[in-house]
């Protein structure tokens, strides 16, 4: 199809598969495609508002399927009240088509019903078939004329293809045809031009436009046809084509001229009034029409504008809510000021007040500000903006906020105040937090006495973000009593968003807790904050909260299965509300990557980092940039990519200076700093680097590991046992006990391999499946693959064969298995149940297994048989992913206790500080 405002054609084209111009106008293969797919005998529809291209269309669809001869076209004329003269001219126009069909003269009397069994007659003797095309139906107002085409088209006759072309949808009862497949619509969404065939439009003229450009016309015009003609026809003689798309819109002289000859003009009084006093809103309802206009009835008008394809479309099912197209709305608010200047202000007071009262708050303050009506805004604003936050709307505040005049905001503490959280949530630079809260602070005393309680405990609460955010414990618990006495203070009218404060207090303790390792108590507090935000009903607020207890979880005990679901919850939370791609979900992010390389699915982990990266933005929390950037060296030490290892881990080490405390990751990631520079060769680096640690630091288990990879690659196994048995006592702190000291023992198992001894190797590497087993942590065997020993216990009698299949192929090449969440079982396991569940990972047989717990082979499998039907799993290996899921692989009675020693069968070494052999 071509689109133009005139009635040229377009030829046929050799390829109809490939998209062109022609005579510079636009073919539309879909559109053309959609029409020659109706038969003979059926009805063609296409309704659009003006300008849309419909009778090009149908034009060049026509010229396409080489229909010449075989079209009747009639055009209704304007305010078409005769049904007579109506019919004449689709009797006249078919005759002129084909020569069965006879010319009617007018008569005195018309019967419509005569003359429609007359022309049905003649065309059921047609050998060939024919369209006939009517077009602008929309002016036909006869209902005698309605009832007789409706008659004649419902169905046509069956040589007989029938075109309507409108601007409304006719008075017609097509619904048979409809349900039949009788009938084929082309409205005004299908007619509207896509950013490709706008291009196309542009380049037959001559037109080039940048990338925003283009991008800008297409939504100014929404793709209406008309429009982007016109806009062709201005821009070609257009000195600056770029800042004519800036400045283009409804007023421009073409546009407003079709617009007001085609829509306005035509509509009466009543109307125009209620169209040029709603085109300062955005969105317009009955109600709300009906407030500003002063009349009633307003829903019904817009929906009968709607119905007329007027350039107004309704935004809900139930057609309540509507909108105007963008270029009818300039025009609109041109015409507005241009025989009404006064009103614009008063209208745009009226809808602020309209919406307040509705509780429609953002709406209410972007009207008070188009009125400039200020103190009005900014009482709105500082009324409304923590609820705004606490739904997750912070560009939406930022946006409000940036709308106010420099003088307003330099003057105003509340809205100060609102600026520097919306400042910290935006991700923007915390100086410029700091600098609002800082003018908060100094006009504090202007804020009037029945608002400063308000002003106060929000005035706290951000405080206390900024706290958290830069890691500053003390000043945290400084200022948690004043928020406590703040949130006392407030009166019962005031407790509106209590929970909501109560929980931002809790949250931003607890995760400034985390950064300072103090895990039990931030656990804590987080829980309390999360049931107060459920009970609020703030998933915003839930989202940051889950994340940062996935994060925790792990150091507090939790199984990982445990944190990984709370970093699932809260993405589940963040899509449904479309807040996937918000760096509210980093934390939740970081901790799923996390969690998913110590299970060993390093493919998942890849894909969730990924995630990651796309996610943060810069001046992301401090904090939780250590994470993360420790969890990309650490991914990537264990992909062998030592390079990035490095960077990404020099990077979290720099986060450390913006915090005003250690990090509890930081020496983590000191630690994997060092490891990659030895792994990697860098020898003298490591050596140098574990120099300078601190003592305290030296004691560490993160760094004794690290010590031990360096004496390892010096091949000094003997200094290697030596540092890393305070690792394996249980001695040396750490965060994370069964994955660092899972570590620690399979380097005791490589440092006792190079000695030679091969019994202890083994043994220390039953002592690491035996500790990893309950989590089924395997990183640790990635970072220290001992591919030979695994083999060989595989070949003896392990305890734990499930993982150590699981480990080889990982190091072969493979990714752990993903195993879903388990649901709670039906039926709890019994005691005697639980005790053959923890040897399933073994490769023990029934009667192995009988001759272990000092049972009857006949007893063993009746509870295998038990055990499978409650687990709802079927075969060894899916119980055994399903017991570890719900935490039912504790260690045995053999087993050492989860953080005590991990010590080795043979001897307990002295534990050496690292300084003594580094």
């Amino acid at each position: 199809m071509q689109a133009s405002i005139g009635g040229r054609l377009c030829t046929r084209r050799e390829n109809p598969d490939s998209p062109t111009t022609i005579g510079g106008l636009v073919w539309r293969d879909g559109l053309v495609r959609r029409l020659s797919a109706a038969s003979p005998g059926e009805v063609l529809l296409v309704c659009a508002p003006a300008g849309s291209g419909k009778s090009i269309l149908v034009h060049s669809w026509a010229e396409h399927e080489q229909l010449a001869g075989r079209v009747a076209w009639a055009t209704v004329d304007r305010g078409e009240r005769d049904a007579q003269r109506f019919w004449l001219s689709v009797i006249d126009a078919i005759a002129h088509a084909v020569e069965t069909v006879e010319p009617v003269a007018p008569a005195p009397s018309f019967r419509g019903e005569l003359v429609i069994a007359r022309l049905r007659a003649q065309l059921g003797s047609l050998e060939e078939p024919l369209t006939l095309v009517v077009d602008d139906l929309h002016e036909l107002h006869s209902a005698e004329a309605l009832t007789s085409l409706e008659s004649f088209v419902a169905p046509p006759p069956p040589t007989l293809r029938v075109v309507l072309v409108t601007r409304e949808d006719p008075q017609l009862a097509l619904h048979r045809l409809r349900l039949t497949g009788q009938l084929t619509e082309v409205r005004g969404p299908d007619l509207r031009f896509c950013p490709e065939e706008t291009q196309e439009l542009l380049a037959a003229a001559g037109i080039e436009l940048s990338d925003p450009g283009l991008a800008l016309l297409q939504e100014r015009t929404e793709g209406w046809a008309a429009g982007l003609r016109l806009a062709v026809m201005s821009l070609v003689q257009h000195p600056d084509r770029e800042q004519f798309v800036k400045e283009f819109s409804g007023s421009e002289r073409t546009v407003a001229g079709y617009l007001l000859a085609e829509v306005l003009d035509r509509q009466p009084a009543e109307v125009r009034e209620l169209l040029l006093r709603t085109s300062v809103l955005e969105r317009v309802s009955g109600p709300l029409a009906d407030f500003l206009t002063g009349n009633a009835g307003s829903e019904r008008i817009l929906q009968d504008l709607e119905d007329a394809n007027a350039f107004v479309s309704s935004l809900d099912v139930s057609r309540s809510w509507f909108r105007y197209h963008q270029l009818f709305a300039d025009l609109l608010q041109l015409e507005l000021r241009r025989v009404s200047p006064t009103m614009v202000g008063p209208l745009h007071r009226a809808a602020a007040q309209w919406f307040e009262e509705h509780g429609e708050v953002v709406g209410a303050i972007r009207h008070a500000q188009a009125a400039h009506d200020w103190p009005f805004a900014a009482r709105l604003l500082a009324d409304n903006y923590a609820a705004l936050t606490f739904d997750g709307r912070v560009g939406t505040l930022y946006h409000l906020l940036s709308k106010f005049p420099d003088d307003v905001l330099d003057t105003d503490a509340e809205l100060a105040l609102a600026f520097a959280t919306a400042c910290l949530l935006q991700q923007r630079a915390p100086t410029e937090s700091i600098g609002f809260l800082d003018l908060a602070r100094r006009l504090a005393d202007t804020v009037p006495g029945e608002r400063r309680r308000s002003f106060d405990l929000h005035l706290g609460v951000q405080r206390l973000v900024l706290a958290r955010w830069a890691g500053d414990l003390e000043t945290v618990l400084e200022t948690i009593p004043s928020v406590e006495a703040a949130l006392a203070a407030q009166t019962v009218g005031e407790r509106v968003l209590g929970d909501e404060n109560r929980a931002v207090m809790l949250q931003n303790l607890g995760i400034a807790e985390l950064w300072c390792s103090r895990f039990d108590e931030a656990r804590l507090h987080l829980e309390q904050a999360l049931a107060l935000e459920r009970r609020a009903g703030r998933p915003w607020l839930q989202v940051a909260c889950l994340g940062h207890l996935a994060l925790v979880s792990t150091f507090t005990g939790l199984p990982l299965s445990d944190g990984l679901e709370l970093s699932e919850q809260a993405l589940r939370i963040a899509d449904a509300h479309g807040w996937g791609e918000r760096p509210i979900t980093v934390p939740a992010l970081v901790s799923g990557t996390s969690a998913l390389m110590l299970l060993g699915r390093l493919d998942e982990g890849e894909r969730w980092l990924e995630r990651v990266l796309r996610t943060l933005r810069p001046n992301t929390e401090p904090g939780i940039e250590v994470i993360v950037h420790h969890a990309r060296g650490a991914l990537r030490l264990a992909q062998g990519r030592f390079e990035e290892a490095l960077v990404a881990l020099r990077a979290a080490e720099r986060m450390q200076a913006q915090l005003a405390s250690t990090h509890f990751s930081i020496v983590a990631v000191r630690a994997r700093l060092i490891q990659t520079q030895a792994r990697m060769g860098e020898l003298a680096a490591a050596r140098a680097a574990l120099a300078g640690v601190g003592g305290e630091e030296r004691a560490t288990a993160h760094m004794r590991v690290a010590a031990t990879v360096t004496h390892l690659a010096e091949g000094e196994p003997e200094k290697a046992l030596d540092v890393v048995a305070a690792v394996i006592e249980g001695i040396a702190p750490a965060i994370h006990r069964p994955a660092i000291a899972t570590e620690a023992l399979l380097l005791d198992a490589a440092a006792r391999e190079q000695l030679g001894d091969k019994r202890g190797a083994e043994a220390s590497l039953e002592r690491a499946l035996e500790l990893a087993e309950p989590d089924g942590i395997v990183l640790p065997f990635v970072h220290v693959p001992l591919p030979g020993i695994l083999e060989r216990v595989q070949r003896h009698r392990t305890a734990h064969a499930a993982l150590v299949r699981t480990v080889l192929a990982i190091l072969a090449g493979s990714s752990a298995p993903r195993c879903c969440r388990a649901a709670p079982l039906s039926e709890e396991l019994s005691e005697a149940e639980l005790r053959i569940v923890r040897y399933l990972p073994s490769n023990l047989r029934a009667p192995e297994l009988a001759a272990e717990l000092c049972l009857s082979p006949h007893t063993v499998r009746t509870h295998l048989r038990h055990i499978y039907a409650k687990l709802d799993v079927h075969n060894r290996n899916d119980a055994v992913a399903r017991a570890r899921e719900l935490g039912l692989l504790a260690h045995s009675a053999r087993a050492r206790p989860r953080d005590g020693p991990v010590n080795h069968p043979d001897r307990v070494r002295t534990a050496h500080p690292i300084g003594s052999h580094a």
